[in-house]
């Protein structure tokens, strides 16, 4: 068989294949289940929406719950950039937002692991939650350290967070 003819059937192929498998990407649509208000330091309040107390049922029996939220105050220009120097620090090289924990990216969805302090009725006293005064909270699930292993991290996390990265002899 000669290279044209081959190369043909790979583009035929190619194109067969692309077709079966196109990725179809369809609207979503998320209502917030509730609202992050900062009362003071380091601690918050989430009030639920009433309708969604029962969902609240065992959630006591945890000492610590990821809220993920919308982080409104993100704007259309930032959530375009797709590139960011990590923290705003110049020292660090370019990284992609999807390798960072930025709120510049694509859809501002931030998530935080808090520690639960109390529970009554439609309203969860939290600590360390990251989120605006006003930010809507599109869903809460329990943490447990077990569900993470072993990470990984690149040599710029550590730099954040202190530590100086071990270099290779």
């Amino acid at each position: 068989m000669d290279l044209g003819r081959l190369l043909s059937l790979i583009s035929e192929f190619g194109s067969c294949y692309h077709e079966r498998a196109k990725l179809r990407f369809s609207r979503i649509e998320l209502y917030p289940i509730g609202v992050v208000r900062t009362s003071e330091l380091n601690v918050s309040k989430i009030v639920l929406r009433r309708n969604l107390v029962k969902g609240l049922k065992g959630i006591k029996a945890y000492s610590h719950l990821m809220v993920l939220f919308w982080m409104n105050q993100v704007s259309t220009e930032r959530r375009s950039k797709l590139m960011v120097h990590p923290r705003g620090r110049r020292d660090i090289p370019l990284q992609g937002v999807f390798a960072t924990g930025t709120p510049n990216r694509p859809n501002p969805i931030g998530m935080t692991v808090v520690r639960l302090r109390s529970v009554w009725r439609n309203v969860l006293v939290v600590e360390g939650l990251d989120a605006f005064d006003g930010s809507q909270v599109l869903d809460i699930k329990p943490f447990a350290r077990t569900d993470v292993g072993r990470v990984r991290l690149p040599k710029w996390w550590r730099l954040l967070q202190g530590a100086e990265p071990k270099t290779r002899s």
